[in-house]
């Protein structure tokens, strides 16, 4: 069922756990992510950043092959269709396209034109019922070409962007894109509690939900984070379920060469790390 995130996330958040967003790359990664929610009785975020969607020949492609699997798989979770780090034309291409949410990253801009775009973006898509993300303060490392210091958000700057209308924000706090140094020093708690104050309890958003300890997690969740991100991991999980099928020689055996055969292992692997993120993140039956 495909729907947009807002009411997802405000359910989500009054009751104390977060939805998933999983990126995707191709149909054996929408696949993966559609199935386990629907085993898991959980709502659900594709998440596609503008890289993916040209890789999948674009944005309109996505979406019509996200509906068509939604009811060929007979989805019944709500499921939001969500372009990740958007540009404002890629915002703007995503709601002409179909999608049911998009996130417009205005945090490289100065907070006034952070705020001018946000608020065109918003008006756009509210018109056709779609939620809209918004950032502030930028997430650290590179994603997909989106790189980021990993500034930690100012709260009243997250209340300005927060009071444009806005589903659901995306305020930096110490998370980073891909894989965590060994030393990197932890989500910044204090700075969430003063974002989580001053956007008078809107559903907020961790990017680069990869490696983060789970007792951060869950701390996250109960100072107000409805949504957590996660990209990295089930690129891993794909890769190391790949190389051993290769490795072990069984795309020579017999028509193990057969690329239904080839991705049936990374495949899994997707699968078992969206069950697991979704048993952290406490989402399972509650769609």
């Amino acid at each position: 069922m495909l729907v947009n995130a807002r009411d997802m996330l405000i359910k989500a958040k009054n009751e104390g756990y977060a939805v998933g967003q999983f990126n995707i790359n191709n149909l054996e990664w929408t696949k993966a992510v559609l199935l386990t929610a629907q085993e898991c009785n959980s709502p659900v975020i594709l998440g596609v950043s503008e890289g993916a969607g040209k890789y999948m020949t674009g944005y309109k492609t996505v979406a019509a092959m996200v509906k068509a699997m939604v009811e060929e798989l007979n989805i019944t979770v709500p499921v939001a269709l969500h372009l990740d780090h958007g540009s404002y034309e890629g915002a703007k291409k995503c709601i002409e396209a179909g999608f049911t949410s998009v996130m417009f990253d205005g945090s490289h801009y100065s907070i006034e034109e952070n705020v001018e775009k946000t608020k065109e973006i918003v008006a756009f898509a509210h018109e056709q019922g779609i939620s809209v993300e918004a950032e502030v303060g930028s997430i650290g490392g590179e994603e997909d070409g989106v790189t980021g210091k990993g500034e930690v958000a100012d709260a009243q700057e997250c209340a300005m962007i927060a009071a444009l209308g806005i589903d659901f924000l995306a305020a930096g706090i110490g998370n980073i894109h891909g894989k965590y140094p060994a030393n990197w020093q932890g989500l910044d708690f204090e700075a969430l509690e003063k974002i989580k104050d001053a956007t008078a309890g809107m559903p907020l958003v961790l990017h680069g939900g990869t490696g983060i300890p789970a007792e951060m997690i869950k701390k996250s969740i109960s100072l107000g984070v409805a949504k957590i991100n996660v990209n990295t991991e089930c690129q891993l999980s794909f890769a190391a379920a790949t190389r051993e099928y290769i490795e072990a020689g069984k795309d020579q055996q017999g028509k193990g060469y057969d690329p239904r055969k080839l991705l049936a292992p990374g495949f899994e692997g997707i699968k078992a790390t969206v069950k697991e993120k979704m048993e952290l993140f406490g989402s399972v039956n509650k769609a």
